[in-house]
């Protein structure tokens, strides 16, 4: 990475999230002057060098408040939740992410923040089936019913960019961001509200018997490293300077057995049990995600494989959530 971060003043919408939190992390070692926002969560990265300000962005007032005298916006603040949320209450990512995503595009346009980054969602796009979809088919048809909500709300908010980039007067570069599925450290682990890596990875660490996975496990999903996200992330916010809409992914895709026989096998959980619920919501069949964009625009490659990845996330999540765990290996 560059020193292009360097004495920048960035703020961090959503600084006490997943994405947030380990951004937050990058940033301050690329020298970066950082403010993040906060609400309802305490921040998970405490460091002297952040200034924190707790505010909700419903309010117009704490937008303006929270950009005030930036150089950067990343909106990674955001409503979410897991697929039981999303399937049994539809509308729950709607209207508050609307009212959130456009109060802080007004807020920093006309404070004169330099760029957005807005982070969208591969949910959004339409079914592509077993062909890897690329950026410029976002718009060719609805997202997945099980998705249609949350996936118009990212594509209004990806409009609303394209607005303030290309046609206004005074044009404000914004980029827009679509990750993959992403894990790894500070993920969300609660069975409530977590997603699917997530919660499978805490099923196969506390030992569930049995193992209860919804769908078939036969789901295709292209997961990438929180880290390798990161990266992604910071070049696209370093290098694009208009509007433009980039995929963020591993260009790799696994089923969720095999993401389950992997972490058993790291996990050393022999014999494990595993039932499979097919009357629950399976949400996306298969997504696979084209990065060749990202690789030639950004010169953006994946470092992580997906086996180190998930052992570097069990491990993460013991020592923080298990330190008994921790505890027996020193002593081992």
């Amino acid at each position: 990475m560059t020193s292009f971060f360097n004495t920048k003043k960035v703020l961090v919408a959503g600084g006490a999230g997943f994405i947030g939190s380990n951004l937050v992390n990058r940033l301050l070692s690329l020298g970066a002057n950082v403010r993040a926002t906060i609400h309802k969560r305490e921040p998970v990265i405490i460091d002297d060098r952040i200034e924190y300000i707790r505010c909700d962005l419903m309010s117009m007032e704490d937008c303006r408040k929270t950009v005030a005298g930036m150089d950067y916006v990343l909106m990674c603040a955001a409503n979410t939740s897991g697929a039981a949320v999303i399937a049994s209450t539809p509308l729950v990512h709607v209207t508050s992410n609307i009212i959130m995503n456009s109060q802080i595009l007004e807020a920093a346009y006309f404070a004169q923040i330099k760029k957005f980054i807005f982070l969208s969602s591969n949910a959004a796009y339409p079914p592509s089936g077993d062909k890897p979809v690329t950026e410029k088919e976002m718009f060719d048809a609805d997202p997945y019913d099980i998705y249609f909500g949350v996936g118009w709300m990212k594509r209004f908010t990806e409009i609303l960019c394209r607005l303030y980039s290309q046609k206004l007067k005074n044009p404000m570069a914004a980029v827009v961001v679509r990750p993959s599925n992403i894990y790894g450290p500070y993920d969300d682990f609660d069975f409530a509200t977590s997603h699917m890596m997530a919660a499978t990875l805490r099923k196969v660490i506390e030992r569930h018997d049995p193992i209860k996975i919804w769908g078939t496990g036969q789901d295709i999903r292209d997961l990438i490293y929180i880290d390798d996200f990161i990266d992604g992330l910071i070049l696209a916010a370093e290098k694009l300077s208009t509007f433009d809409a980039v995929n963020i992914a591993c260009g790799k895709a696994y089923s969720l057995k095999e993401i389950l026989r992997m972490a058993l096998e790291i996990e050393g959980y022999k014999n494990a049990k595993i039932t499979y619920d097919s009357s629950k919501p399976s949400m996306i069949p298969m997504r696979l995600i084209d990065i060749k964009k990202a690789q030639e625009l950004l010169g953006f490659t994946p470092k992580t494989d997906i086996y180190d990845g998930i052992a570097k996330t069990i491990s993460w999540y013991k020592q923080v959530y298990l330190p008994e765990s921790k505890d027996k290996k020193e002593k081992a």
